[in-house]
């Protein structure tokens, strides 16, 4: 049988249960004090959830998003106001010179963001190289200067655009490597851990899981080719796909009301 893209092999399987639960309780006892997790945070959906549940599961966040060039910018200002509106104790946006910009749709605004087709190509044109790669390997270098092992991605493999940077053997690489290349992962002051929780989950799940944290889903923003003004396409694949995980969920988008152009 042919493999979905967003199919979890057996395998994949064991390594999104470890990336996608908890390593161990957290207390707040004076002998186990709260930790300091990196959250990366773009302003979408997903990383807002990721953001609430760090809080949720006891964690002083750092919120980190990137400036790459993206045309659709008005997802850092969301950033800002998700990690002032939810408690970041600190947000930082880090402009990247991206190397590659005419190789992705995101950067390239000479290129055409695909519309209404989602799951047509296995890996679309919207596909940033090593973006997460780039993005991760900052959260580490943050992490292991402010003490903060823990790093929360909203990385998802079920209903997602294909993006390998998004598969569970992927983060379960990272992680080791992150573990192997710092001083504080070689000396055992620091065990990186590379928390998706969101792995497993269907978007509709994501969707329900976000408005029980009563996540103002009117901060986020999905779309890959949005409006001057940031009003959403409707037609891109994050489009599709937050639209499907909202119908689904049998929940309202705010962000879907004069939407479409």
């Amino acid at each position: 049988m042919k493999k979905e893209s967003g199919d979890l092999r057996s395998g994949d399987r064991v390594i999104a249960r470890e990336l996608a639960q908890p390593d161990h309780p957290i207390t707040r006892s004076p002998d186990h004090p709260i930790r300091k997790a990196i959250v990366l945070l773009s302003g979408g959906l997903d990383s807002a959830t990721c953001l609430l549940i760090a809080k949720q599961e006891g964690f002083e966040v750092f919120a980190l998003s990137f400036d790459y060039g993206q045309r659709h910018r008005v997802e850092l200002e969301r950033a800002r106001q998700l990690a002032t509106r939810y408690g970041a104790l600190e947000h930082r946006v880090i402009a990247l010179d991206f190397p590659a910009r005419a190789a992705s749709a995101l950067t390239d605004p000479s290129k055409a963001v695909p519309k209404d087709s989602l799951g047509k190509q296995a890996i679309p044109v919207t596909y940033v190289p090593a973006r997460n790669t780039l993005f991760l390997a900052h959260a580490v270098a943050w992490g292991e200067a402010a003490g903060a092992g823990d790093v929360f991605i909203g990385a998802n493999a079920l209903d997602y655009s294909g993006y390998p940077d998004c598969r569970p053997e992927y983060l379960k690489a990272f992680q080791r490597m992150a573990n192997l290349g710092t001083k504080a992962g070689v000396e055992g002051r620091l065990a990186f851990r590379i928390h998706a929780p969101l792995l497993r989950m269907t978007k509709a799940e994501i969707v329900a899981r976000a408005a029980e944290l009563g996540l103002d889903f009117g901060l986020t923003s999905s779309c890959y080719d949005p409006s001057d003004e940031g009003v959403p396409c409707g037609h891109c694949d994050s489009c599709l796909l937050r639209e499907k995980g909202f119908r689904e969920a049998g929940l309202a988008d705010p962000t879907s009301v004069g939407r479409h152009r």
